[in-house]
């Protein structure tokens, strides 16, 4: 399989410094080398330019932090990724979870310029569903699904031009973080959300034949990886960690899983946060996993 790495250090959209620094955790973690040893050819696209938030002003936009620079970066990921073959199998390095915004955009459009039916798996310990109007905070990457359905900021909801993504065609998988006003967005919208209640009631396996079923008519499959989606025993290293996710197992279970199915196209790894990390723990931990995804096997 043709990789390619492409890092976006998106540090604009949360709330806490950090996270600018995790495609460079994930890289020294050796994840092009691990995915060499599984027969795989990996090309490294380097980083897209991401402003730093102390050299430009913090200032609300229409309810939003950092609106324009994080537009323009979603808009260059966007043209980043589309341009990619359809044949390449893009693995996006954040930042925080706003990138996704561009690229599962940059994605859905890979080789079609009116984009094609895709589904998104979202890892996650948050649904990550808030608009401007429901957010309490204001920061974006609390809002990326919500923008790439359609809702919220027109800047933002606009990327991909005619193709917006369908809200039957999500998946959440690991969540147990909500807030309330983004809970009923939720259920209006009627995405599938698999809480940490459902994963300890009807365990992974269950949860990914449902999630294939679901999902059974999509052309591609994007799977968005947020590292609290994890234990914060497992990965210590985020920025809004929440008790009670999945385990080790867990998530290496799942992921062998979606990689039997053989119907994942790209993948997000998100939200590392070196300055909180033990020893670079949680890059590594999130390297097995997308190893996992790629065909590493126990025998």
């Amino acid at each position: 399989m043709n990789i390619s790495i492409l890092g976006i250090p998106m540090d604009l959209g949360a709330g806490r410094r950090g996270v600018d620094m995790g495609a460079s955790a994930l890289r020294n973690a050796h994840l092009a080398a691990h995915l060499r040893r599984l027969g795989h050819t990996v090309t490294d696209l380097g980083d897209i330019p991401v402003p730093i938030p102390e050299t430009v002003d913090k200032h609300l936009t229409g309810g939003l932090v950092f609106l324009e620079q994080i537009q323009h970066t979603s808009q260059v990921t966007t043209q980043r990724v589309a341009a990619l073959g359809a044949d390449v199998f893009p693995i996006t390095l954040g930042g925080d979870h706003s990138i996704s915004m561009g690229t599962v955009t940059g994605n859905a459009l890979r080789g079609q310029p009116e984009g094609v039916r895709t589904g998104v798996i979202w890892v996650d310990a948050h649904s990550d569903y808030n608009t401007p109007q429901s957010s309490p905070s204001g920061n974006i990457h609390g809002m990326p699904v919500a923008h790439l359905t359609g809702l919220g900021d027109p800047v933002l909801s606009n990327l991909g031009g005619l193709w917006q993504l369908r809200a039957e065609d999500i998946v959440m998988i690991g969540i147990r973080s909500v807030d309330s006003l983004e809970r009923e967005l939720l259920r209006e919208a009627g995405i599938k959300a698999y809480t940490m209640k459902d994963v300890d009631q009807l365990g992974m396996t269950r949860i990914h034949a449902e999630t294939m079923e679901r999902l059974s008519a999509v052309e591609r499959i994007h799977v968005s990886f947020d590292a609290d989606a994890l234990d914060p025993s497992v990965a210590p290293g985020v920025g809004t960690p929440v008790p009670g996710g999945l385990t080790y197992r867990e998530g290496h279970l799942l992921m062998e899983l979606l990689c039997e199915s053989g119907r994942v196209t790209s993948m997000d790894i998100v939200e590392v946060n070196p300055v909180l990390d033990t020893h670079n723990q949680t890059a590594e931990v999130m390297v097995g996993m997308a190893a996992s995804l790629l065909g590493q096997r126990i025998l």
